[in-house]
C-alpha cells in the first residue's frame, strides 16, 4: 500500500516538474520571440483606459507577435502591479517580446517637443500649436478670450503671457494642456525676476516689466544689448519721453504691416503707437524670454537717451538728438542692400520624436 502512495506521488510530482517545465519553456519562448516588425520602427500607440492583456491581443491579432496568452500571464503573475503608461512606444525589428515589455515596465514612451520661439506674438504660438500633428486639437475655433478662460486666465490678453521655451509631450497631450504648461512657466519667471528687480523702474507693476520686455525683445539682435536698450526706453518713460520705437508700431497695425512703415504709419494713431501715445503700450507684443525680462528690470546705467540699427542687428547709441540724427543719416538714409532695421525672425526647431 504505501509503495503504491510513493509510486503515485512520484508520479504526480513527475507531472508537475513536467508541468512546470512545459510552463517555463513556453513563457520563455514567448518572451524571447523577436517582433514582427519590418525594416522601420513601429508605433505602438497605447490609450487611455488600455491593459496590457487587450494590448498584447491586439498585437497577436495585427500578427506583430504571437502566443499572448504566455505574454499575458507572465504580466499577471510578475508584473500585477505595474500600471501601463499610456502614449507611445518605439518597437524597433531587433526587439523582441520581452524588451518591449521593458519598455513597458520603464514607461519609456516617445516625445516630441515644441520651441516657442522668443518674439513670437499670440498669432504665431497658435498656428504653431495647430501645425504640431501630435498635439491633440481642442482649441481650433475658439476666440483668444475663450481660450485664455479655459487655461484659467479669464479675462486677461493673452499677448506675452505664455514662456518661450522647447516643451516636450507625448501623443494625446492637448494644445490646451501644453499652454497650460507655457502659462505657468512665464508666470513662474516673471515673479522671480520681479522679486530681485532693481529699485526705483517706472513700472507699477510687473505686467508694465512684462511690456516693456517685449519692447526689448522684438529690438534686440545682439544679446548683450539688451540692457542697453532697456537703459535707454526706462530713462524715456523716466523723463516723460515717448519710447518712440517701431515694433509696437508694427504691432499695432496688425494685418495692414507687409514689410516697411512709412511716416503716415508712424503718425497713425493706434494704441500702440510710442510715437503718438505716451508712456508703454496697453499689453506685451511678443512672448519673451527670462533674459529680456531680467533687462527690464535691470537695465544697464548710461546716458543714452537714442538708438538707431547699424543693419546688422546690433544699435549706435546716443546721448542727444543731433548726436542720434547723425547716425541716422549715416546707417539709415545710406541703407545697404542687406540693411535690417530689425533682427531677423527667429525659427522654431524641427520637430522630431524621441525617447525619454
Amino acid at each position: 500500500m504505501i509503495r503504491k502512495i510513493l509510486v503515485l506521488l512520484l508520479t504526480v510530482l513527475l507531472l508537475v516538474a513536467i508541468a512546470l517545465g512545459l510552463f517555463t519553456w513556453k513563457q520563455h519562448a514567448a518572451l524571447e520571440q523577436p517582433l514582427a516588425v519590418t525594416d522601420e520602427a513601429l508605433l505602438l500607440d497605447v490609450r487611455p483606459g488600455d491593459t496590457p492583456s487587450g494590448v498584447l491581443q491586439r498585437l497577436e491579432a495585427e500578427g506583430v507577435l504571437e502566443d499572448a496568452f504566455w505574454l499575458r500571464l507572465y504580466w499577471r503573475l510578475n508584473l500585477s502591479g505595474q500600471s501601463l503608461h499610456t502614449g507611445e512606444y518605439r518597437l524597433s525589428p531587433t526587439m523582441t517580446a520581452r524588451d518591449m515589455i521593458g519598455l513597458w515596465q520603464r514607461g519609456e514612451v516617445v516625445q516630441y517637443s515644441l520651441t516657442l520661439v522668443e518674439g513670437w506674438n499670440f498669432r504665431q504660438l497658435r498656428s504653431a500649436l495647430q501645425n504640431q500633428p501630435k498635439l491633440e486639437q481642442t482649441l481650433d475655433g475658439l476666440t483668444d478670450a475663450e481660450i485664455m478662460s479655459r487655461i484659467g486666465a479669464s479675462g486677461q490678453h493673452p499677448e506675452g503671457r505664455f514662456f518661450p521655451d522647447t516643451y516636450r509631450f507625448t501623443r494625446g497631450t492637448s494644445d490646451e494642456d501644453l499652454l497650460r504648461r507655457a502659462f505657468a512657466r512665464l508666470e513662474q519667471v516673471l515673479e522671480e525676476e520681479w522679486q530681485q528687480r532693481a529699485r526705483e523702474l517706472p513700472y507699477k507693476d510687473a505686467y508694465q516689466a512684462l511690456i516693456m520686455a517685449s519692447i526689448i525683445e522684438k529690438e534686440t539682435g545682439v544679446p548683450g544689448e539688451r540692457g542697453e536698450i532697456a537703459g535707454v526706453f526706462v530713462r524715456r518713460l523716466a523723463r516723460g519721453m515717448l519710447l518712440q520705437t517701431d515694433p509696437t508700431v508694427i504691432y499695432g497695425m496688425g494685418e495692414k504691416y507687409k514689410g516697411r512703415i512709412t511716416r503716415t504709419d508712424l503718425r497713425t494713431p493706434t494704441p500702440y503707437n510710442t510715437y503718438t501715445n505716451a508712456g508703454l503700450p496697453p499689453t506685451p507684443i511678443a512672448m519673451v524670454g527670462r533674459e529680456a525680462i531680467h533687462a527690464a528690470l535691470h537695465p544697464a546705467d548710461g546716458t543714452s537717451l537714442y538708438f538707431v540699427a547699424r543693419g546688422d542687428g546690433s544699435h549706435v547709441f546716443s546721448d542727444t538728438l543731433n548726436q542720434h540724427n547723425r547716425a541716422v543719416r549715416e546707417y539709415q538714409l545710406k541703407r545697404r542692400a542687406d540693411y535690417r532695421s530689425s533682427p531677423p525672425p527667429r525659427q522654431a526647431p524641427a520637430d522630431n520624436g524621441n525617447v525619454q
